[in-house]
């Protein structure tokens, strides 16, 4: 097997902005054209979406029945797991609306495993967002929302 395009870690980490970007405009179709047909979403809350269609569907309701705070979010990993496929590792802020800080209680880690379908196109298969709780370890919860603040 040949070497991963070093190119391709970009690659995936302008695809997970992209999909921040759709989020934060609140557009269902273009954050759900940006997985693969058979893709999925585990969201915050444990909801789950399993078709690309189904996350258009799910986050159309979203987007429609309430204003959603906007993600800021550094990655901290891209790893190349072949020519294929990669795991993006993230952490992420949200900002509520009319907001200028995030809410620390809804701060998370993101994992995203993505495929490359074409060319240079990458697509979502799994979209995971984990609470970032850090029971018992409430300095860890307040470095990660100092880090994050500061891409305010």
């Amino acid at each position: 097997m040949l070497a991963p395009d070093p190119s391709a870690a970009q690659e995936v980490s302008d695809l997970y902005r992209a999909l921040l970007g759709a989020w934060n405009a609140r557009d269902a179709r273009a954050f759900a054209s940006l997985f693969t047909d058979d893709g999925h979403i585990v969201g915050f809350d444990g909801s789950q979406a399993d078709s690309a269609a189904e996350i258009e569907a799910h986050l159309s309701q979203v987007f429609g029945s309430h204003a959603t705070a906007a993600y800021v979010a550094r990655v901290r990993e891209v790893r190349l797991l072949g020519d294929d496929a990669a795991l993006l590792r993230a952490v992420v802020g949200m900002v509520p609306p009319g907001q200028s800080d995030i809410n620390p209680a809804v701060n998370s880690i993101q994992s995203v495993v993505a495929e490359h379908v074409a060319g240079p196109t990458w697509r979502v298969v799994l979209l995971q967002t984990t609470p970032a709780a850090f029971h018992g370890r409430p300095d860890l919860a307040e470095a990660l929302t100092r880090e994050l603040r500061q891409l305010l």
